[in-house]
């Protein structure tokens, strides 16, 4: 599989955040889908089948946490790689995303768009290895 049949899911209410991503990562040869709130995010993972999934906290309709807890719980979800990528850093809180299945927590004052694409082809990596 290449880089760029990757599919990556930005689940995030912001447009303009949603949208300064989307360019990073369709730069680096990612194909992006976006959902802008918990529901849909859930719903375009069983339609758009992701590799991976960028999720944010702070949604309306269904929070990140009620999303990510969805998603390891299901059985052809469970598997998908999932970052939250949010503005809530309380201790509490990352840990909680953790101990619900995130593979990372990124704090998104923290990191630059380019830094969070790293992260994520990283994992992709590290998930399926090339030869």
């Amino acid at each position: 599989m290449t880089e760029s049949t990757k599919k990556i899911l930005l689940v995030e209410d912001d447009r303009f955040i949603s949208e300064m991503y989307v360019v990073k990562l369709e730069e680096s040869g990612l194909n992006v889908d976006v959902a802008f709130d918990g529901l849909e995010g859930l719903a375009k993972t069983a339609s758009f089948k992701p590799d991976l999934i960028l999720l944010d906290i702070a949604l309306p309709k269904k929070d990140g946490f009620e999303v990510l807890d969805e998603l390891k719980k299901g059985e052809t979800t469970k598997h998908i790689p999932v970052i939250v990528l949010t503005n809530l850093g309380q201790k509490e809180e990352v840990q909680k995303g953790l101990a619900l299945g995130a593979d990372d927590y990124v704090i998104k004052a923290h990191f630059t768009p380019t830094e969070i694409v790293n992260k994520i082809t990283k994992l992709l990596n590290k998930m399926n290895p090339t030869p």
